[in-house]
């Protein structure tokens, strides 16, 4: 589960702004939070709305850049072995540009994340691809006991506590995380195949530059995700009642669904279905598997050719705890205002972006944002309405922000 993620320095984010999935101690909709078996309340979902250009896609990215960071060298390796099984693509690393001091500063990442096991605290700093500092925290969820794990800086590399006992090479790269060095040589350790499995497994970005591409990286594999994909395809009154893939040795694959209309079936390839359908299908096995196995998915622009009531549907499915029973997460960016109201979502689970003067996005949440007068937005309020209205900030006409009563402006 991810707890709370905060970036400084990153495009078009200079100053340190945090995105936190902690559900706030508001009356609306407690039914619908993920609570842990430490009793800390989560939200399953968070939307980010904001105009276009104002830096929606960059929050997401920073956390899919930090988790490719990860990620990348341990793949590398895998593929080495696996012939080619495992690839990740490079993020290259950008500092905030419009001003000089920043160019030449760190990136920084810090990251809350819960495994069954602990919650961690991560965090990154880099100078494009060289890394700064590098530390690693932990918080046991049996016992509560908080303990240093590592820390890394210009002086060296300490090991602490449950991880004293390893080495490291003299000579690691200083493009390499500490993380990804000690995930390949010591993937067995407890502590460290818990953290570097909720990158590679409890966190999944998607977006729709290819949805075979997609759709072969989510193949339901088991009959429970197949099943759920069905149920939901079902739940959007299509005439699709099942659906086949093949794969060669090759690794290319064809996907082909099954059509039912009065009485008749008939089977077509994807490639004969719209633009929808096919979106659809590079869609569903993800959140099947977000809600099977408990797992982030991070979505930008998740409203882009799906229907309204579709996108409804899918954020339910989160916010549904009778549904969502092993605490699976939905983040996504959006521009639909169908949804933006008190019924869907809480206060807490709706965000905004928008720039500064200087080109610099700032974020801030809905329950956090006060007018002129010091008011908070009521919890009855139309949500939509206002951010028509301009009332939040971040006008969905214009890539600046036009009222600097929220917070840290």
């Amino acid at each position: 589960m991810l707890s709370q993620f905060t970036v400084k320095n990153y495009k078009s984010i200079r100053d340190e702004m945090t995105f936190d999935m902690q559900a706030t101690a508001i009356t609306e909709h407690t039914d619908m939070i993920i609570t842990d078996v430490d009793g800390e309340k989560y939200l399953p979902v968070s939307v980010i709305y904001g105009p276009n250009g104002g830096g929606k896609t960059n929050v997401l990215e920073a956390i899919h850049v930090l988790a490719s960071k990860i990620l990348r060298p341990i793949f590398i390796a895998k593929s080495n072995e696996n012939d080619n099984e495992y690839t990740v693509k490079r993020l290259p690393i950008v500092p905030f540009a419009f001003d000089a001091s920043s160019a030449n500063e760190p990136t920084e990442f810090e990251l809350f994340f819960r495994t069954s096991q602990a919650e961690y605290r991560y965090i990154l700093k880099t100078e494009k691809e060289s890394v700064q500092y590098e530390q690693l925290d932990r918080i046991k969820m049996d016992t509560g006991r908080k303990s240093a794990l590592f820390v890394r800086n210009s002086e060296g590399i300490e090991l602490k506590n449950s991880l004293g006992g390893l080495k490291v090479s003299e000579g690691l790269s200083n493009t390499i995380p500490l993380i990804s060095y000690l995930g390949l040589t010591y993937g067995e350790n407890e502590i460290i195949a818990d953290v570097v499995q909720w990158f590679e497994q409890k966190v999944d970005f998607l977006n729709y530059g290819n949805p075979l591409q997609e759709l072969r990286m989510a193949i339901a594999e088991s009959d429970d995700s197949k099943e759920l994909v069905l149920d939901m395809i079902k739940e959007m009154d299509l005439d699709i009642v099942d659906f086949r893939i093949e794969q060669d040795d090759k690794d290319r694959i064809e996907v082909y669904t099954t059509h039912a209309v009065d009485g008749h079936k008939v089977e077509i390839s994807l490639e004969e279905e719209s633009s929808g359908t096919k979106k659809l299908f590079g869609l569903l096995p993800f959140i099947a598997k977000s809600i099977l196995f408990g797992t982030t998915l991070i979505i930008d622009e998740l409203d882009a050719k799906i229907h309204p009531l579709l996108l409804k549907y899918i954020i339910e499915l989160y916010t549904d705890m009778t549904v969502n029973r092993h605490g699976a997460q939905l983040i996504f960016t959006s521009h639909d205002l169908s949804t933006m109201n008190s019924d869907v979502f809480r206060r807490d689970e709706i965000w905004f972006v928008a720039k500064g003067n200087s080109q610099n996005s700032k974020l801030y949440s809905l329950v956090e944002f006060k007018n002129s007068k010091g008011e908070s937005v009521r919890k009855d309020a139309k949500f939509d309405k206002q951010y028509l209205e301009g009332k939040y900030g971040a006008d969905p006409y214009l890539q600046k922000i036009i009222d600097w009563s929220e917070p840290n402006a």
